[in-house]
């Protein structure tokens, strides 16, 4: 019995919410390109292919998703977290391999932005496709492209907050020690995160006090195939040759960039779309301060400290009627501790250099 016309549409919704799981698996691969994902439904609304999109140079998600499905995509409909593109860039144009690939509807998350890639729904529907644009639109935007879209309508990258912290909201202790304050399931979290990120922020004072890796490594703590680049802000040299954040287990850039944005501008223009911020309290608030975070992740143990540096320096707020405002946007439970996920729903102004040694 053929499917109806609701079937086909829950079906279709069903297919969305994959196309952004797929997209998000491949988050930090992707660079300068969008992470996408599409899945192809037969006419009946089974899903015969998937796909999302491969480093920059390989196949787009759509591209994946119809060579997957082949003769079965015929007649079918692809459902596709971005508007397919229709341009050549170093791949062809998506909009033309959905022609080529018989499908006789195209179901689209989010509108290209662009104009150098725009027109593909234009050109599915001058080719007697049916296009339907703008589908769980909100869920797609804050989702996988929410970096790429970053940095097409601000030119840089999406800066992601990440830190662990005492119930009482401290980093580290009074003495300076701060291993480990969160457990295994968190501190693995962190390496699952850095895996999506391009680069990984920290200034000279965490450098040199902390010493850390910030390379990614599995669950028997093997080094990840792919590691993001590694950012120290030393605007003042000091960082030694001796660090291992020196050593050749992931590429590493030292920046003497002077402010948030200065150094968020370098990146960019090395492709660079989506960072994670693990410098200290004072790196924290120079960003928060110019309103350059986007999104923070804290993890919260289930501890107490009572003195020892805060979870952010000075934001230059003297009243609560100026206080930065963040909205949760999840908690989960991880092994004894907390994650907390907030957006930014109002930004303090000001400016601050972004060396963390100050």
């Amino acid at each position: 019995m053929s499917a109806t016309p609701t079937d086909l549409r829950g079906r279709e919704a069903d297919a969305m919410a994959r196309a952004r799981e797929l997209g998000a698996s491949v988050l930090g691969t992707t660079s300068a390109n969008p992470a996408v994902g599409a899945v192809i439904l037969a006419s009946d609304g089974t899903p015969v292919g998937e796909g999302a999109t491969a480093p920059p140079g390989g196949p787009h998600a759509e591209v994946a998703a119809l060579a997957q499905a082949g003769e079965r995509a015929r007649g079918g409909t692809a459902v596709v977290t971005l508007e397919p593109c229709a341009h050549t860039g170093r791949t062809g144009p998506c909009a033309d391999a959905l022609i080529a690939g018989g499908v006789s509807r195209v179901v689209v998350a989010v509108p290209e932005p662009t104009e150098l890639a725009g027109g593909g729904a234009e050109r599915l529907r001058a080719a007697g496709i049916e296009v339907e644009v703008g589908v769980e639109r909100g869920a797609a935007e804050e989702g996988a492209l929410a970096a790429w879209l970053t940095g097409v309508r601000e030119q840089r990258p999406f800066v992601i907050w990440k830190a662990a912290a005492t119930l009482d909201g401290r980093v580290a202790a009074a003495d300076g020690t701060s291993r480990w304050i969160t457990g295994e399931e968190a501190r693995a979290a962190v390496h699952r995160l850095r895996a999506t990120c391009d680069a990984v922020v920290v200034g000279s004072g965490t450098a040199l006090t902390d010493d850390p890796q910030l390379t990614v490594r599995d669950a028997e703590g093997r080094l990840a195939g792919r590691q993001p680049l590694r950012v120290v802000v030393d605007r003042r040299g000091r960082l030694p040759g001796t660090a291992r954040l020196l050593d050749q287990a992931a590429p590493t850039h030292v920046s003497r960039a002077g402010t948030p944005a200065d150094l968020l501008a370098e990146l960019f223009d090395r492709d660079v779309r989506r960072i994670l911020l693990e410098g200290g309290p004072t790196l924290a608030a120079a960003f928060l301060r110019a309103g350059l975070v986007d999104e923070v992740l804290v993890h919260l143990a289930p501890t107490l400290l009572g003195a020892g540096s805060s979870l952010v320096g000075d934001l230059g707020i003297s009243t609560m009627a100026d206080a930065l405002s963040l909205r949760i946007v999840d908690l989960i439970p991880m092994g004894g501790d907390v994650q907390i996920r907030l957006v930014p729903t109002r930004h303090t102004g000001g400016d601050q250099h972004a060396d963390g040694g100050s």
